[in-house]
This record gives structure tokens, sequence and C-alpha cells, in this order.
């Protein structure tokens, strides 16, 4: 078996408050080992085993990799032409989306994944080790199931998202497109997917298309997650709740009621401030959800209409200045916080048995991805 060693690690961000200090389980001057890409010893650097390759690290800090549990990666065509309007007065609306849909449906297989492929490398290089990827810009049988191909090229977190917007060959009869979603669709995507995905939303889903859509994905072995409540306030956090959805996503708009549903349950909030920096629109309430015991992730929402960036950093200086997050807590969104988001317990966090996904900064501490926005602060990125 071939073991690493990471060493003279200057400030450990472990994101398991077991480990050490504060919500991240902070540890200085320590060492991490791996055999066969898995971690098998975390501790001082004074004791660190020997290992068949050491890694000095030169006192830098060491966070987990990022987990962006949030990412729409498939698509042709871009939509800089609406962002400027946007930054001019033009609001957001859900249907931009289907902007993109006649790009995509129009792209060869080979573009969509050349473009998913760029876009994880992309996010990589800035120390995304775990993406989730959904489809939802073909919104045909043929085109959603050839998205979830492409996805699966960069990724295993690939999700369903059939029901993103109803398409204008549906817009007079979408009990039919709901019909369609839960249907043949989701016989064709299910085969290349792990979760399912519905916008429930003004000028998308409401709340009965979307528990339909949902039931239907269940059944058919799929983890479920919402899009909810960023246009203003709705029911797509309480479905999210009601289905034991993994993940609800966006949460701008919540009620005191919404929060304490969230705050009872499993379901995680996953936020992604790069939509509300885009869309110029009010910030998810991340404060009041931490303090109210939900768990809080945060993604990038990579996508070609409201958050066209792949930069877990810029996410976490948001957080942190616009979203009422400590930089500890914004970390450990952005990587322990999002591995919830997935249901996962092998990644975003340093500790034995996980996965040795490792970021190494160009920095003495976490800190300093608040502190130093837009700086490219990631040095070295190890993923198992």
């Amino acid at each position: 078996m071939a073991s690493v060693a990471w060493t003279n690690i200057g400030e450990l961000a472990t994101a398991d408050s077991s480990m050490g200090e504060g919500v991240l389980g902070l540890l200085t001057d320590a060492a991490v080992v791996a055999e066969d890409g898995v971690i098998t010893w975390v501790g001082p650097a004074a004791s660190c085993p020997a290992a068949d390759e050491m890694v000095d690290v030169g006192g830098a800090a060491v966070i987990p990799g990022f987990v962006d549990a949030h990412t729409h990666p498939v698509f042709a065509g871009e939509r800089s032409a609406e962002f400027a309007a946007r930054m001019t007065g033009t609001p957001y609306a859900a249907g931009g989306i289907r902007t993109t849909v006649a790009a995509t449906r129009a792209a060869s297989d080979d573009a969509l994944r050349a473009n998913a492929e760029r876009l994880a490398a992309e996010a990589l290089r800035q120390g995304t080790t775990t993406l989730e990827a959904k489809s939802g810009y073909g919104l045909t049988v043929f085109d959603e199931a050839r998205s979830l191909v492409a996805a699966s090229a960069v990724t295993d977190e690939t999700t369903f998202l059939g029901a993103h917007v109803v398409p204008e060959e549906y817009a007079e009869r979408p009990d039919d497109y709901v019909a369609l979603v839960a249907g043949e669709m989701l016989q064709a995507c299910a085969p290349h997917a792990r979760w399912a995905d519905v916008f429930v939303e003004r000028g998308a889903f409401d709340v009965d298309q979307g528990r339909t859509i949902l039931s239907a994905a269940r059944d058919a072995g799929l983890g479920l997650r919402v899009h909810g409540n960023q246009l203003g306030f709705g029911g797509g956090v309480s479905l999210a709740v009601e289905m034991g959805a993994a993940s609800v996503d966006h949460c701008t708009h919540l009620t005191d009621d919404d929060i304490e549903a969230l705050a009872g349950s499993n379901t995680v909030a996953t936020l992604v401030p790069g939509a509300e920096f885009s869309t110029r629109s009010t910030y998810a309430p991340a404060r009041r959800l931490w303090d109210a015991g939900v768990t809080v992730a945060i993604a990038s929402d990579c996508n070609p209409g409201s958050s066209f960036t792949t930069s877990m950093p810029l996410m976490i200086a948001l957080a942190v200045r616009e979203m009422g997050l400590s930089p500890a807590e914004a970390v450990w969104a952005a990587t322990a916080g999002g591995a919830a988001s997935l249901r996962r317990d092998d990644v975003g966090v340093i500790a034995v048995g996980r996965r040795a996904h490792l970021v190494a900064l160009d920095a003495p501490s976490y800190v300093h991805l608040a502190y130093r926005p837009g700086v490219p602060l990631v040095a070295h990125v190890w993923r198992s």
C-alpha cells in the first residue's frame, strides 16, 4: 500500500470539532498520513509516522477539499448580455433558464461533456474536490439523459433536474410536462443520476407538481433535493422537509416556521451566495439558520445565468461579508456542510477513514479565504 504524509502544516482545519479547537477542529504544527488515498493518521507533526512519500507544506494552512453541492455545469452558450442587462436594472426571473435550453439542445454530446470537464477542472484548481452536477438545460427525454451522461464524466454526484422550468413547447400544458418528467424522462435519466431535484418557485413548479415529481423519483431509488424559496416566500422548504430531501437550496426568503422546520429535520440548507451576488438579490439568512441549529452548506451554483463562477473561496468571502457567518463557519459550510448536503461521510473532513482530499493555502490561516477575497490562495490540491 502506498502511503503519503503531509507534514509541517502550520494550521490544519479538520472541519471536525472533536479533533481540535472550535467548529473547524483546528490543530497547529500538524501532519496527516494517508494510505491508498484514505487518511490513516492525523496529529502533531513531531509524531508523524514514516510514509513512502513525505510532503512538506512549509507551514501553510491546510483545509479539506471543498464540497460544492450545487452546480449546473452541463450547458451550451452563455448569457453575459442578460447579466449586463441585470446590472442596469432588469430583474432576474426563473424563465431566463429557457434561453440556455435551445443552445444546449443544439450542442453535441462532445461539446456538452467538454464544457462540463472545463468547469470541473476550473473548480478543482480552486480547491473543489467533490462536485455535484445537475442536468436541467435539455428538458426533453433525450437531452436530459445525455446531459446526465455528460455530468457523469466529471462526478458521481449527478442530479436529474428535468423539473428546472417548463419548456416553451409545454407552456400551455404544464401538467403534461410534469407527467413527462415523472414518467418517461425519469425512467431514462434515473440510471445516470444519484439525485432528483425540482425548482419549486413562481415561474417554475408549484408544491403539488414538485411533490408528484419527487415522489416518483424516490420510488425510482433517487435521493431528493429541492430548489426552494429563491425568488420569494413559498413552499419549497416545507416540501423538502416533508419529503425528507437531503437538501433545500437557495433559501433566500424564509419565515420563522421555515427555519424551525429545517432545524427539526435532517434537511440541509444549501446556500448559494453567488446567485445573490450576480442577481443583486437579498442574501439568504445564514446567521439565523446557523443560530437555529440548521445544518448549513454553501455552494457555487455554477450556471450560465445567475452565478457563472466555480469559486468556492468567493462563496466563503460572500458568506462572511454578506451573510453573517464567521470565517470558520463559512469554511465548515463549504466542506463538512457540503458533505452533509450530499449525505457523504467520506469527504469534507480531515479525519481517519476519510478520503485524502486536502487543500494547501498560500496563507498561514483559513481566515485568509475571507480576509483576502479575490486572491488565488489555493496553492496545492490533493484528491486521494
